[in-house]
């Protein structure tokens, strides 16, 4: 086990174990957590692992508590690791000026630009940093790897896995803030957190990288028709389904009538993206 890693609680449930953990990031310079369900079949073999990444103002606790993924990661045997959404306390003065920046608004990038880049490295975290604490600590099989997300953090489950296709080896998103750069908590974030030019930008955008990812692999996407952030056009699913077409990517966008944006719909919804990751990481 890695030296650092200190266990907050735990608790049983569905035979397998939820518990919280923090450590010292080297990637985020501080104190980052998570949040990991132990499937009952990790106490005897490696099993996949699944991340999930949440939205604005969320951290480790939303999805583990409201989702109700235990249920169905303990069937299919995944592991599911939920980080934090950004650092924390990191004395930076801007941090909590506004909720769709700073703390609890990593948006899952590299920032580039001061003051944050001393600290909000959550694309370095998630995909690298943390993917290594979880092999190293638990009886995980890192060839099987999985991410999802939702809101911010379906952005940033897209993005990674787009990025990283050897990685992750199934994706899908609950409400993704799909293409950023067209949209104003992005534009936000982006120019905030990595200036002002607009090719630097194109990376973290899902609808952008489709175009050249050769991904591949099917993706699954479920967005609520009363989701008031669709209607203010911060998601903007049709953006990414129409970059999907143009290449060939399978892509799965279902409308769901009359959900919003919350976890009443991720929770809904859940059976089905768990079942979506266990095809690809259990067979």
């Amino acid at each position: 086990m890695i030296s650092g890693l200190e266990l907050i609680s735990q608790s049983t449930c569905f035979n397998g174990t939820v518990a919280f953990y923090s450590h010292h990031s080297d990637s985020c310079n501080g104190k980052m957590r998570f949040a990991v369900f132990i499937p009952p079949q990790a106490l005897t073999q490696p099993v996949p692992i699944l991340y999930f990444l949440s939205g604005l103002t969320c951290t480790e606790e939303n999805f583990t508590v409201k989702a109700g993924a235990q249920r169905y990661a303990a069937e299919h045997g995944l592991m599911l690791v939920a980080p934090d959404t950004s650092p924390r306390d990191a004395a930076i003065p801007e941090e909590e000026e506004s909720w769709d920046l700073g703390t609890g608004a990593g948006f899952y990038v590299d920032a580039t630009q001061a003051p944050w880049s001393s600290h909000y490295r959550m694309y370095s975290y998630v995909v690298e940093e943390l993917p290594e604490i979880i092999t190293a600590n638990f009886l995980v099989n890192p060839e099987k790897q999985g991410i999802f997300g939702h809101s911010m953090g379906g952005h940033g489950a897209l993005i990674c896995a787009l990025r990283n296709p050897q990685k992750y080896l199934s994706v899908s998103a609950f409400a993704p803030i799909a293409a950023p750069i067209s949209c104003p908590w992005g534009r936000k974030a982006f120019e905030s957190y990595l200036g002002t030019d607009i090719e630097t930008w194109r990376p973290y955008d899902a609808s952008e990288l489709v175009l050249s990812a050769n991904y591949g692999r099917p993706i699954l996407i479920d967005q609520g028709t009363d989701d008031n952030f669709l209607k203010q056009q911060q998601l903007l699913p049709d953006v990414f389904e129409r970059a999907c077409q143009q290449v060939g990517q399978p892509l799965t966008l279902r409308y769901q009538e009359g959900y919003d944006h919350s976890y009443y719909f991720i929770s809904t919804f859940m059976g089905d993206h768990i079942r979506h990751h266990a095809h690809a990481l259990c067979e």
